[in-house]
């Protein structure tokens, strides 16, 4: 199944090869421009299918993602499993995230967390926190791509569609900016 997985970023252009500005703040020589993929509803759908497929047994209620990507995610899987889906979205002028537009959490509410591409974990951790903050219980967090460099303890399952250990640097570390290789940032820009 990975290689399948693999062949639908690479399909879809999706891997990129450069020097690039991760949402980290880290820098990278390969970018995994999740948009290509999740332009492809057949796509989107396999990947959340194997969300809801390992998730399947652990009772969940509720699934919940980040703004932009996590979004179509969640809708996805909240569908294939018959449940309802939210969004956390950045509080202004914060770095915390928030379920706005009267999305709610009902305390004790099995959450199940999904996202894109997971290099630092960090907007994983920010929708977790605004589960807790919202009284919901965390079973499991589910991401498109593991890219991180070493494994991250969210405290519940984390599965990924497909482990790929990409290297990524400090600013202040990274050969690619010591050799003069132009920066670029992706996504929204």
């Amino acid at each position: 199944m990975t290689d399948n997985v693999e062949q639908l970023f690479i399909k879809s252009k999706a891997v990129l090869n450069g020097h690039f500005l991760l949402t980290s703040g880290r820098h990278s020589p390969v970018y995994w421009e999740k948009f290509q993929v999740l332009q492809y509803p057949q796509y989107v759908s396999q990947l959340c299918g194997m969300f809801a497929e390992h998730f399947k047994n652990e009772n969940v209620q509720l699934v919940a993602g980040p703004t932009t990507g996590g979004v179509i995610l969640a809708f996805e899987t909240g569908r294939q499993m018959g449940l309802r889906a939210i969004f956390a979205e950045k509080k202004e002028g914060s770095p915390e995230r928030a379920f706005k537009r009267g999305f709610t959490i009902n305390p004790g509410e099995r959450v199940l967390v999904v996202d894109d591409i997971l290099t630092t974990g960090g907007s994983v951790n920010e929708v977790i926190a605004a589960v807790n903050k919202a009284g919901g219980k965390l079973v499991g967090v589910g991401v498109m791509v593991d890219r991180s460099d070493k494994p991250i303890d969210f405290g519940v399952p984390l599965f990924s569609c497909l482990r790929s250990k990409t290297v990524s640097y400090s600013p202040e570390e990274c050969p690619l900016c010591k050799k003069g290789i132009p920066l670029t940032k992706q996504g929204g820009s």
